[in-house]
């Protein structure tokens, strides 16, 4: 079995206000990246006020830290998109398209109550290890 391994890329955002979880953590041939913000690194606010611009960010942000893990966006096995309002899907879903590429993960698409600051859209994800 594997070490547990926490994965810190610096062209991601920290935790968000110095919550206790780790970026993302490989283990298991795995990497597993906690739900990333519309935020650039060393940022309080978000990236633009609409959800293409946010969910951008947000992809980047999960691309940076699967990138420190060795790994990268075409090793996605499954994201979990939660978005502040389902009207958004159509729009964050174009976006997600032109970072997913032609073999896309599995992924769960939910609307909830709040995202942290305002957003308008977070994403998790899981992936291939290196």
């Amino acid at each position: 079995m594997s070490e547990k391994r926490i994965v810190r890329s610096e062209t991601a955002p920290a935790p968000f206000q110095g919550a206790p979880y780790s970026q993302a953590i490989a283990a298991g041939g795995l990497v597993f990246v906690s739900g990333q913000l519309g935020l650039k690194p060393g940022e309080t606010t978000l990236e633009g006020k609409g959800i293409e611009e946010q969910t951008r960010q947000v992809l980047e942000n999960v691309k940076a830290i699967l990138e420190q893990a060795g790994s990268g966006l075409e090793r996605l096995l499954k994201t979990t998109v939660f978005l502040a309002d389902l009207a958004d899907f159509a729009a964050m879903n174009s976006v997600y398209a032109d970072y997913v590429g032609v073999a896309p993960p599995a992924r769960a698409t939910v609307q909830v109550a709040a995202l942290p600051s305002g957003a308008l859209v977070e994403i998790d994800a899981v992936a291939l290890a290196e």
